[in-house]
Formats: C-alpha cells, sequence, structure tokens
C-alpha cells in the first residue's frame, strides 16, 4: 500500500490491546510521538511491557507525565525494559508499592546495550556478545561466553508487537527523516516490531524526500498520522 495515512491517532493505536509489547522511541520525550502516547492514555490499554530509553517526564512539573510518563503515571504499563528512569518519580514509586494492582516490574539495560538489543531484533539475530555488565547485577541470570581470554555477556534481541516512532518528515509511503537528536531510538525500533505507527510533524508526497535523506524506509512502517508538534521541553 502506497498511502499509509490513517485517520486519526485514535485509528491508528486501535490495533493496540492490553498486555501488547510496545517499543516507543524518544530520548527524554525527545522523539517520542505524543499525539499517539496521548492516544493510548485515552484508549485506556492495561498491562503493556514499554521497551523504550526511559520512563518519560513526571514528578511536580509534569504531574499527568510527559512522554512514556503519561502511560506510566496512568497505571497503564505493567513493565518497563529502559535504561535510565530517575526523570519520573513515578516509576520508583510504584517500582516499591504494596498494592500489586499498581506495581511496576522494571528492567533496567545499560543504554548501549539497550540499542544493540533493538537492533539485533530488528536484524534477526540471536543475540551478541558485550563486556558490559561483566562482573555486576547486569550480569545476574545471563550466560558469560570468554573469548581469547575476555569475559562477555551474552545479551538476547528485543522485539515488540508495536514500535511507535516520531519522524519530523514523512511521505505517504511511510519514509522517515528525524530532525537532529529526535532521531535517537526510532530508526531501530521501526525495524524491531510487527507494527509499525508513525506519529509525524510533517507529511509530504511521495518523491518529495531526497532518497539520500532517508532514516527509515517506508517498508518498515505500516500507519501513519500527522498533528505532531514540533518538539519542546
Amino acid at each position: 500500500m502506497l498511502n499509509k495515512i490513517i485517520n486519526s491517532a485514535d485509528e491508528a493505536v486501535a490495533p493496540i490491546k492490553d498486555g501488547a509489547v510496545i517499543m516507543v522511541g524518544g530520548f527524554m520525550a525527545c522523539g517520542t510521538p505524543e499525539i499517539l502516547i496521548d492516544a493510548l492514555v485515552k484508549k485506556g490499554v492495561k498491562n503493556l511491557t514499554l521497551i523504550c530509553n526511559d520512563g518519560g517526564w513526571g514528578g511536580e512539573k509534569y504531574p499527568q507525565g510527559q512522554g512514556v510518563g503519561k502511560l506510566i503515571v496512568n497505571g497503564q504499563v505493567k513493565k518497563l525494559i529502559a535504561s535510565h528512569v530517575g526523570l519520573n518519580p513515578e516509576v520508583a514509586r510504584r517500582m516499591n508499592t504494596d498494592v500489586e494492582a499498581d506495581k511496576l516490574d522494571l528492567t533496567l539495560v545499560p543504554q548501549g546495550t539497550l540499542a544493540e538489543r533493538i537492533r539485533a531484533g530488528g536484524a534477526g539475530l540471536g543475540g551478541f556478545l558485550t563486556p558490559t555488565g561483566v562482573g555486576t547485577i547486569v550480569a545476574d541470570g545471563k550466560q558469560v561466553i570468554n573469548v581469547d581470554g575476555k569475559d562477555f555477556l551474552l545479551e538476547k534481541p528485543l522485539h515488540a508487537d508495536f514500535a511507535l516512532i516520531r519522524p519530523s518528515k514523512i511521505d505517504k509511503s511511510g519514509n522517515c527523516v528525524f530532525n537532529g537528536t529526535t532521531r535517537n531510538f526510532n530508526p531501530m525500533m521501526a525495524t524491531a516490531a510487527d507494527h509499525v505507527i508513525a506519529g509525524a510533524c510533517e507529511i509530504v508526497e511521495i518523491g518529495d524526500i531526497d532518497p539520500n535523506s532517508i532514516h527509515v524506509s517506508g517498508i518498515f512502517v505500516d500507519a501513519i498520522v500527522g498533528g505532531e508538534k514540533p518538539w519542546q521541553m
């Protein structure tokens, strides 16, 4: 299908059901598709597993959360796989609560390892070896493999049911361009999910984007929604 535009964010996230595994692009909410997150909050899906760089924003400045923090504050996330969660106090509160319905299962992954696990998932690899975390709690439960006298951890790939990405510009067939640091985890996540939804700032005609400038090929994108606002703190 050449034209992948969906009428609304609500319609775009309609396939996402309770218990889904979702990758969400962004770094401290920079590069996170807020219109898709808002649609998920409105939809009210529960028991989600989120794979993302961080827990978004929360606390006094963002009591309703920002980025994926909105989903966490709203109690829709059961498991979070991320590399940095200190910007959202709600993560710590839910980790330590005695109320089972509110409890959040957190898996912290070193940031480079997280990126490579997602890339491995998109590339169809069975895993990769890294020295990061050897001799620390990161190694708990993982296989240690010695190569030429040096220990490495076997890290397994990550894959998701859905990926939510935020291109700055996209054409109607899904070819994406990301502006500056909004790129972050978005391109690799687009390769590592069964269904990719793009919340874009600008939608252009097919052929309007220089092929040399494309960061994500349209073959990875299943649905497009416009109306995303330029990112700002």
